[in-house]
């Protein structure tokens, strides 16, 4: 299974050349990735989001198993946080990759590969 960084969705919807072939490929290995709620949160909060920009992000998250931020992932999410100095994001993001037990899809490679137990895929 795959979980989805903000950055791999960002890059994703832009056409960026070096992420479209590889979520290509990934979602078909893993057609419904997870995505955590704070992603859907980012997604959304972009300044200047035109009506065209949001239908794509709205198409692209209902393609998505939405993970529920509950009180097993917080706690994961705090122990990252302390343990790494991740921001408050990428350790729910990350507690999410690590509960449901997926890679974790991302650019920002540095920030997850010194996390134990977390499967990394750059994109």
């Amino acid at each position: 299974m795959l979980t989805l960084d903000t950055n791999s969705v960002i890059y994703y919807l832009e056409n960026d050349p070096v992420a479209v072939p590889i979520m290509e490929q990934s979602l078909v290995v893993h057609p419904r990735p997870f995505l955590a709620t704070i992603t859907e949160l980012e997604l959304f909060s972009f300044p200047f989001l035109t009506p065209v920009e949001t239908s794509r992000i709205e198409e692209f998250v209902s393609t998505c198993v939405i993970v529920l931020l509950d009180s097993q992932i917080a706690r994961i999410g705090a122990r990252l946080r302390r343990e790494y100095r991740l921001k408050t994001a990428d350790s729910v993001v990350a507690a999410t990759a690590l509960f449901t037990n997926s890679t974790l899809l991302t650019r920002n490679v540095k920030d997850f590969k010194r996390i134990s137990g977390l499967s990394v895929q750059p994109v």
